[in-house]
């Protein structure tokens, strides 16, 4: 269930947002009154900047600040412990339950121990099910939990809760306030029907009504690199490089699609080596899955 790559573009990817409970440095007590609010405020500035050690050093395991134990879940999810981050997004949900944006976490952080595989994956899947459907629940227009509880339906096997039905009523529901990744996700059904017709149209469709958005340009180049059209794909790319020069999940989404394939694999270490130098948020693939990458593509992939 690692989120794919256009939802970090355009909203969901990790999409935390900035909670400022005080003018960072103020030394104001927090609503429980145990902590001070700037150093929250510091942890989830640094958080932004991918400094997750330092961000973790300013906050306390024990707190009882919903906000605090979220933004702690979210550090272990990036550090990649995803035990961790399931235990304290589960406090931040139990001590604020009305929040979707905690509830939609719980279920990214159930998704990745999922993944781990064994004879827990089917149950630790279904958690995550569990808390992407909360989390739509409880904001329906929560455009990034949508997309989360989109690829479970869309990837998960009938008999873990997935079907391309319920997919494509998320689709719509998507679609229905951003028309553009509507479009997007019907075009990830229409390619698992293997309508592969219908999902370039699609995909063409959401690049022309949201040209700014980088993530349906990469997506239809990543469509034509699997249907085997290497050159659309690599024209594509280099076309996106050119117009958006310093949006690092490009060169990572590209090293990605030339490591799968196992060709070129020298313009893959050099984007890779150049994504593991940028700056990056965490929105942006984690630099240890670059990292990652590179070792395939110095081994040949």
């Amino acid at each position: 269930m690692q989120r794919v790559f256009i939802r970090k573009i355009t909203g969901l990817a990790v999409g935390a947002v900035l909670v400022f409970l005080g003018a960072a440095g103020a030394e104001t007590a927090g609503p429980e009154g145990d902590r001070p609010a700037g150093e929250v405020a510091k942890a989830e500035e640094l958080y932004r900047a991918t400094q997750y050690g330092p961000a973790l050093a300013l906050l306390d395991r024990d707190s009882s600040l919903a906000s605090e134990l979220d933004l702690i879940g979210r550090i272990y999810y990036m550090q990649g412990d995803y035990r961790l981050a399931v235990d304290f997004l589960t406090k931040a949900l139990e001590a604020d339950p009305k929040n979707g944006k905690y509830a939609d976490w719980l279920g990214r952080a159930w998704g990745r121990r999922a993944e781990s595989g064994g004879l827990s994956a089917a149950g630790y899947a279904s958690k995550a099910r569990g808390y992407f459907e909360q989390a739509v629940q409880l904001d329906p227009k929560n455009e990034e939990a949508l997309s989360d509880i989109f690829d479970y339906y869309l990837q998960a096997p009938g008999f873990l809760g997935g079907g391309v039905g319920k997919a494509a009523k998320v689709a719509d529901e998507i679609g229905a306030f951003d028309p553009a990744d509507g479009d997007a996700k019907r075009a990830s059904i229409a390619e698992k029907k293997k309508d592969y017709s219908r999902a370039e149209d699609l995909l063409r469709r959401a690049v022309e009504a949201a040209p700014k958005q980088v993530g349906y340009r990469v997506a239809l180049a990543e469509f034509f690199a699997r249907r085997g059209r290497d050159a659309e794909s690599d024209a594509l790319f280099a076309k996106v490089e050119q117009d958006f020069p310093n949006v690092p999940k490009v060169w990572f989404a590209h090293a990605g699609m030339l490591i799968r394939q196992k060709r070129n694999l020298s313009d893959a270490k050099r984007l890779l080596e150049k994504y593991l130098q940028a700056t990056i948020t965490p929105d942006d693939p984690p630099k240890r899955d670059a990292e990652k990458l590179l070792e395939r593509a110095s081994a040949g992939a």
